[in-house]
């Protein structure tokens, strides 16, 4: 046994845990993609508390995901898009502005250093500072929300921000060009009358649950394809978009939603999109069953590297 006074600093001390035992940095420089952990809320709903240890709990359950998947990459994409772990924003869940701008400032140094950032939530909020970095770097940005709710209510004027309102700022801000975005899963009751038609109004398409099923899956895919074929895309994946019965961690579950593996062969049907930016929010643990959400979120972040990669040729 060696002596431990003689051991190197990396032979003694572990890094952080990361998504997928990726390498830990904090700069991204060299990387095709960079994981970056969002470990806030806006702390406003009414009755889940708790996203902002989605992080952690899906770096955790990242380590039931394996490098290969031999029906559609059987090989090591993670390594040959040399994906990076940055770790977490230093952010204090409710203090949103200050987050989003910590948020933003970090996204924007991992695009800078030519990375794709895919951002862990955190509540929905955090899309709006990711999406503000993506439309630095790249304009005529699209949005690819896969989402049971818009997420583009009215701003309410006494409070700006909160998890419901994201896509309002990004059109409102002309962070993206709404034309040629999409929300898609749309389901269930609201808070509020007129929300699609709000979406409507700022100028998203919209593609109800019913709606995606009336059509048919390669349909819509067909109609994504030919709107977004070689713009810059952003795709943003609420974990509410699934069923509550394989995703019952989250802040708003919302019943009629996709199934695993639908929801899979939705990401996986969207391969050849050039993905310049993505986040997977709305894992709250404290209302995980046995880790399943987080075990799913991180099955869908590694389906969303490997477009990354596949789009990166």
């Amino acid at each position: 046994m060696n002596d431990p006074a003689d051991l190197a600093p990396d032979a003694l001390l572990a890094a952080p845990p990361t998504f997928m035992k990726l390498p830990f940095r904090t700069d991204a420089t060299g990387a095709g993609a960079a994981i970056l952990g969002c470990p806030f809320d806006c702390g406003t709903h009414a009755f889940r508390i708790g996203a902002r240890q989605g992080p952690a709990a899906i770096r955790e359950q990242s380590g039931l995901v394996r490098r290969y998947q031999p029906e559609f990459a059987d090989y090591d994409a993670l390594a040959r898009l040399a994906a990076v772990d940055c770790g977490d924003v230093k952010v204090t869940p409710s203090r949103i502005e200050e987050a989003f701008a910590r948020i933003e400032e970090a996204a924007r140094r991992i695009q800078a250093a030519g990375a794709v950032p895919v951002g862990f939530g955190g509540d929905g909020s955090i899309s709006l500072p990711l999406v503000r970095a993506a439309g630095e770097f790249h304009p005529d940005l699209a949005v690819l929300h896969i989402d049971s709710h818009t997420d583009s209510y009215p701003v309410d004027p006494e409070h700006r921000y909160d998890a419901a309102t994201q896509f309002t700022h990004a059109a409102l801000e002309q962070r993206v060009r709404t034309s040629a975005s999409y929300h898609v899963g749309l389901r269930g009751t609201t808070y509020r009358q007129g929300v699609y038609d709000h979406g409507r109004e700022l100028g998203y398409n919209l593609i109800t649950m019913t709606g995606f099923w009336q059509r048919g899956p390669q349909a819509v895919l067909a109609e994504l394809h030919e709107r977004l074929a070689g713009k810059p895309v952003y795709l943003s994946w609420d974990m509410d978009a699934f069923d509550p019965s394989c995703a019952p961690g989250v802040c708003t579950p919302t019943w009629g939603g996709f199934s695993a593996r639908e929801g899979l062969d939705l990401l996986r049907g969207l391969s050849g999109l050039r993905i310049v930016g993505a986040d997977v929010n709305t894992v709250s643990p404290p209302h995980d069953v046995h880790g399943m959400t987080a075990f799913l979120a991180a099955t869908v972040t590694y389906e969303i590297l490997l477009l990354i990669e596949k789009g990166r040729g």
